[in-house]
């Protein structure tokens, strides 16, 4: 998602820095107001630092291009003189191919390691689905873990008939659904002229694996093989929540990997629908009926009104 010396914009918290890799394999991060004029300088560019021969790079500002190096400090025009800090780099913490930051803030938990273990285990397909949507995060979370609206929401995409709910794992900040979802049977010309439904199983076995706040795992198997769709959930500010799917694979058979795009596809219009979904809701609106096995919007609820601390009730089912 960070190509060499392409700045990339990232929203914490109400906080917006810019993002870039320079050509040494760095990943630095500036708070993104240019201090001169208040300029995006994610909207600049990169450029080699002065004096450097090692790839290592600097964003500059679109507006008067002033180059500021990863410490936030620049040359003034006409001067020869590097400046003082002008920006404070906020922290970031690298591991592997993955870049983790609290925005400046005191950690309340540590950062989950199953991201490490899935690169380990799978090879990176790509992401997709990246959308900054107009929503708080608690609305976020709980469509996300709402087990009930796979044959709602999803039904044009999978023609999912019913969920079939199994089991609920509470372990607290972590935890497992396990459900099935049969589908609607496809027509021979149907799959003609769509030839993606046919990596699309009878029954549908899903299995989430889930790390609160941020993070959502699909784990599925295929005849093929098995995917890992990891869905991630950034609260960009108090009404706005950035989502992106993250998609690794483990091949059974060498074909598998060539059709790792549908499965991309698959997850780009399903986030699409629950984007859609979001927008159609009264946000103001209180839940007067119960829906059996919502149990995941209970956890999610839970979580969100106690963070960081783990209370009763344990909901496992």
């Amino acid at each position: 998602m960070l190509p060499v010396n392409q700045p990339l914009k990232v929203s914490l918290y109400g906080m917006d820095y810019v993002l870039w890799q320079d050509g040494s394999g760095t990943v630095q991060a500036l708070p993104n107001r240019c201090p001169h004029m208040g300029a995006m300088l994610s909207e600049g560019w990169c450029e080699p630092l002065p004096d450097s021969n090692d790839g290592q790079s600097g964003i500059v500002c679109p507006f008067h291009a002033l180059q500021f190096d990863g410490t936030g400090c620049t040359i003034l025009p006409g001067t020869q003189r590097k400046t003082l800090p002008q920006l404070q780099p906020p922290e970031l913490i690298i591991q592997g191919d993955f870049i983790w930051s609290y925005g400046g803030h005191e950690p309340k938990i540590p950062i989950p390691n199953i991201m490490n273990e899935v690169a380990q285990a799978y090879d990176f397909i790509g992401y997709a689905a990246d959308y900054s949507v107009e929503t708080d995060l608690l609305s976020m979370l709980l469509v996300m873990h709402d087990y009930n609206h796979q044959n709602g929401t999803h039904r044009d995409l999978f023609q999912i008939t019913e969920v079939e709910f199994h089991q609920f794992i509470d372990n607290g900040h972590q935890s497992h659904a396990f459900y099935d979802m049969p589908t609607e049977i496809y027509h021979w010309t149907e799959k003609l002229r769509k030839p993606d439904l046919i990596l699309l199983p009878k029954t549908i076995q899903a299995h989430l694996e889930n790390y609160f706040p941020s993070l959502v795992i699909f784990h599925g198997e295929t005849p093929l093989g098995k995917i890992a769709q990891c869905h991630f959930f950034i609260p960009e500010a108090e009404n706005l929540t950035r989502t992106y799917i993250l998609l690794f694979s483990q091949s059974k058979h060498p074909v598998f990997k060539s059709v790792g795009g549908t499965f991309l596809k698959f997850g780009q219009v399903a986030v699409e629908q629950d984007v859609d979904i979001l927008g159609k809701l009264y946000s103001d609106s209180s839940q007067q009926i119960k829906l059996n096995n919502e149990v995941g919007m209970d956890w999610v609820r839970r979580n969100f009104e106690n963070f960081p601390e783990v209370v009763a009730p344990n909901l496992s089912k």
